[in-house]
């Protein structure tokens, strides 16, 4: 019984003092919700855009990465043998058609020649001169000089074409193989090495998962009667657990479905259950000046201020850490 005596004084002694921190020197925060919440970095999953074997990963858990960085590299011999396949096929077509260029010079001097000695034939039948088997012999001569031409220019298009197909296929060999160079979207934080070297990976695998250093939040939870007074881009703090600092944040999100909802909702104090997702989102310039400093998982309280006309005590004043 002496013992209880001695543990419950203590036990209050403790709820004043986390009562005292939580709530800021023990001012009263009317018009202003605190809420328990963790740090959250938006994370990418970086992923590989065709089907192969993961040669080499350049990067480890925890390294920092910059925007088009090198995070792996993917084998890329059959996309090489395709290269050199179109690559060949682009050369043949074009000595293809460097010949029906030729061709098509060669046929058009054959093709005039033959037009004036059909001609002067013609002239000189009007004149009894020649025969008519040699008009007509002289007739053949040119339109066989014009069906060389069409069949040379219909030759020079096919080539054209191919040739076409083949820069076509190149391009496409060139980027595929360009892909298998994963490279980071964003700079950032690997967070998760998730593919090693031998993995073979599916169309879409996973390679690597890159945190967003810029892009940190804390999700809050607010029932409805303080929720429906927030609104998008009001102000907020954030106070990280042994962080002396206060970080300001903005309210990005506010969820339009309560995520705690009991069976039934009658009453006015089961609606006061209802509890709605709130983003604080922390500047971006601010996320980016304590990029060392903020990660995923710290816990920390969220200052929510629903009431328009509450005003920011001073232990809430925005107060950021030194900067190294």
């Amino acid at each position: 019984m002496k013992k209880l005596w001695i543990i419950l004084p203590i036990i209050a002694i403790a709820a004043g003092v986390g009562y005292w921190k939580m709530y800021g020197n023990g001012e009263t925060l009317e018009g202003i919700s605190v809420v328990n919440g963790r740090l959250e970095l938006d994370r990418i999953d970086v992923a590989t855009l065709y089907a192969g074997r993961v040669e080499t990963v350049f990067v480890r858990e925890g390294d920092k990465v910059e925007k088009d960085q090198p995070l792996a590299q993917l084998s890329d011999t059959q996309i090489a043998a395709q290269l050199s396949f179109a690559e060949a096929q682009k050369q043949r077509a074009t000595e293809a058609m460097q010949r029906s260029r030729a061709e098509i010079e060669s046929y058009q001097q054959q093709l005039r020649i033959a037009e004036l000695e059909w001609n002067n034939a013609k002239k000189l039948k009007r004149n009894n001169l020649v025969s008519d088997t040699e008009v007509e012999r002289r007739q053949a001569a040119y339109q066989a000089a014009v069906a060389a031409v069409s069949a040379a220019s219909a030759a020079n298009a096919e080539a054209q074409a191919a040739i076409t197909q083949a820069e076509s296929q190149i391009a496409q060999a060139a980027d595929m193989r360009a892909d298998m160079l994963i490279k980071s979207p964003i700079a950032g934080r690997v967070e998760y090495k998730i593919a090693d070297a031998g993995n073979v990976l599916a169309a879409g695998g996973k390679v690597v998962s890159i945190l967003d250093l810029n892009d940190v939040y804390i999700n809050v939870f607010l029932p409805s009667a303080q929720s429906n007074r927030v609104r998008i881009g009001d102000e907020a703090r954030i106070v990280v657990d042994g962080i002396k600092a206060v970080f300001p944040a903005n309210i990005t999100y506010v969820a339009s479905e309560a995520q705690f909802t009991p069976k039934s909702v009658e009453t006015a104090e089961e609606r006061a259950k209802l509890m709605f997702k709130i983003k604080l989102q922390v500047p971006t310039e601010v996320a980016k000046q304590h990029q060392s400093l903020l990660k995923g998982g710290m816990t920390a309280l969220g200052y929510v201020k629903y009431d328009p006309q509450a005003q920011w005590p001073a232990f809430l004043a925005v107060k950021l850490p030194q900067t190294e």
